[in-house]
């Protein structure tokens, strides 16, 4: 199973704050931790929403809005992609990261859809182009 673990940003972190000495080794012994478990697939931390973008869809219409964005609550600084048997597990690895923001701060762990969870619709031709995309994209790498 994977999860997108992601970490909310702060009002520090979306004024551009960098993280101290002291919290950079600790968050690199603990993706060390990941690594050497074998459950790290991804992870990296995300430049302030001011220099971010979202695209809004409204049928065919697209609208571009600069950041900033104010709900920091809402907005993600950084993420790790883990491999891992179960919820729990995902929530274990959590439970032992350093708090990553000074004070209080929150981690969002959220189950990334598989390809047998779309069902029937998710049809033999349509799963063998995601497959093709998936091998291109990890040759790129």
């Amino acid at each position: 199973m994977r999860f997108m673990v992601m970490v909310k940003a702060s009002k520090e972190s979306e004024a551009g704050v960098m993280p101290s000495e002291q919290l950079l080794a600790d968050m690199g012994k603990f993706n060390e931790e990941l690594v050497k478990a074998g459950v790290l697939l991804a992870g990296e931390g995300l430049q302030p929403s001011s220099k971010g973008a979202r695209v809004r869809f409204s049928g065919s219409k697209r609208t571009v809005v600069d950041g900033p964005f104010v709900q920091t609550g809402e907005l993600v600084a950084g993420f790790w992609l883990l491999q891992v048997k179960s919820r729990e597990e995902a929530i274990e690895w959590v439970k032992r990261c350093p708090n990553p923001m000074p004070g209080e701060s929150e981690i969002e762990i959220r189950q990334v859809f598989e390809p047998e969870d779309f069902g029937a619709e998710f049809t033999p031709e349509l799963r063998g182009r995601e497959q093709r995309l998936r091998t291109g994209v990890a040759r790129k790498q």
